[in-house]
């Protein structure tokens, strides 16, 4: 018998991307089908390296062509990825911008921005990160960049800073141009127009993602940041205690207003539970159990994740190097999984976003 294309595309027909609930034929995601007598190989491509389904849908393909076109193919698949966007985001090169924000601060918002960042980057993503924490700017020192100052370069005749490339992503901060021993008393439009600076005047290159780690609250830097360019989604980050949760629930309304308008793509709960080291298997609700998972419900939004209360979490941020970049452990496995689960949203508001212009269109 001999396998022939048709028979190989009408077989993957049957296997359903789960998010998009449509099929890889249909969401044009096989491509290159070669076949040598019983070999066979095609590429999948998935739209983000951080697919958290990568394995279900190579065996789903394998186990496809097996039952419907023969039980003899040797079937070679090249799984990768090409991320999606859904709109012009306004920086030139970059794919979508995804915002994270806090009701409240203390709750490790920055930790998590710096770690998704990262576990994005870890994936095979092309990553950058804006720290527009005006008033407390933390990437340079959990980047171990205290002192750095970026460079400027001459980009079609224009002036344009140089973001600072560590750990495989691309970093900007207001801290790298302020005194870190002296305080910003920066007012409304002082403030925006730094913000802006950030992304209009920076050569950032070809990006899959861009992470905005925002201050916490609900002002003048949220509103610069969702009316000036068109942010592919927004994580909330809390703890399990009720005054942070409250707050969330502001942060998640702000992004909610039909003046705004930025999707969720989910909430991460910080803090979840500590694990003492030398009992890596107990888990100790310290702040309370479960607030952010009825929170995502309550909203009716996505929940990422929860991120244990480790000591060592807070150290590899002291020390310059984000625990994400530790080879494994249980903090390196909830922050990649995070990453996986935000870039898993991201896709899925894409393909939405997109669907729905088509219907206008239409």
């Amino acid at each position: 018998m001999t396998i022939t294309k048709e028979q190989v595309l009408q077989a993957l027909g049957n296997v359903e991307e789960p998010d998009l609930k449509k099929d890889l034929v249909t969401l044009n995601m096989i491509q290159d089908i070669h076949i040598d007598g019983n070999n066979v190989s095609f590429s999948v491509i998935l739209t983000t390296p951080a697919c958290p389904l990568k394995a279900m849908i190579e065996n789903a393909c394998r186990n496809a062509i097996l039952h419907f076109v023969s039980k003899e193919a040797v079937i070679n698949i090249n799984m990768t990825s090409r991320v999606t966007t859904q709109k012009n985001t306004g920086v030139p090169g970059v794919k979508n911008i995804i915002a994270v924000a806090s009701g409240k601060g203390g709750v490790g918002k920055s930790t998590v921005a710096a770690n998704l960042a990262l576990g994005l980057a870890k994936s095979g993503a092309k990553v950058g990160m804006i720290d527009a924490d005006i008033y407390g700017p933390s990437v340079p020192i959990m980047f171990g960049l205290e002192g750095a100052r970026p460079m400027a370069s001459q980009v079609d005749g224009k002036t344009r800073i140089e973001p600072i490339e560590k750990y495989g992503i691309k970093l900007l901060s207001i801290g790298f141009f302020t005194d870190p021993n002296q305080p910003v008393p920066w007012r409304g439009p002082m403030v925006s127009t730094a913000v802006k600076q950030l992304f209009n005047d920076a050569d950032w290159g070809e990006l899959d993602y861009l992470v905005i780690d925002l201050p916490p609250g609900t002002g003048d830097i949220h509103i610069t940041v969702t009316q000036s360019f068109p942010v592919t989604g927004a994580v909330i980050v809390t703890t399990p205690q009720n005054v942070a949760l409250a707050d969330a629930k502001k942060g998640i309304g702000m992004f909610m207003m039909p003046a705004i308008n930025v999707p969720i793509l989910g909430v991460v709960e910080n803090m979840s539970y500590f694990t003492p080291a030398e009992l890596p298997e107990n888990k100790y609700y310290i702040f309370g159990k479960g607030g952010g998972q009825k929170l995502a419900a309550q909203l009716d939004v996505p929940f990422l994740g929860e991120i244990p209360l480790i000591k060592g979490i807070s150290d590899s941020g002291d020390a310059g190097k984000p625990t994400v970049l530790e080879e494994d452990g249980p903090m390196t496995a909830a922050f990649v999984k995070m990453a996986e689960r935000v870039a898993q949203q991201v896709a899925i508001s894409n393909a939405k976003a997109l669907s729905a212009e088509n219907i206008v269109n239409n």
